[in-house]
């Protein structure tokens, strides 16, 4: 996949947008979502996390609860780009 490609894919999927956000307006953005469209994103992410509720609480015994899905994501994004550190 080329540049422009990639490029193309960041505009129009929202998943990709929010990775261009400023850590402000990433945390602001991703109140506004439902818990499990942050586990969607989680999922998209990060394919071998446990973030399904079945699968946590076989795993760990408790579910991702929205708080802990926004840090996670918040920090997942901002190891993948040292600007928002």
């Amino acid at each position: 996949m080329n540049f422009n490609q990639d490029e193309e894919r960041k505009f129009w999927n929202p998943y990709y947008q929010i990775m261009e956000l400023s850590t402000k307006e990433l945390k602001d953005e991703l109140l506004k979502w439902t818990r499990l469209e942050l586990i969607d994103w989680l999922i998209w992410n990060d394919s071998n996390g446990i973030y399904r509720d079945e699968d946590a609480l076989s795993e760990i015994g408790v579910i991702l609860q929205k708080p802990e899905a926004i840090s996670i994501i918040v920090r997942q994004i901002s190891e993948g780009d040292e600007r928002l550190e």
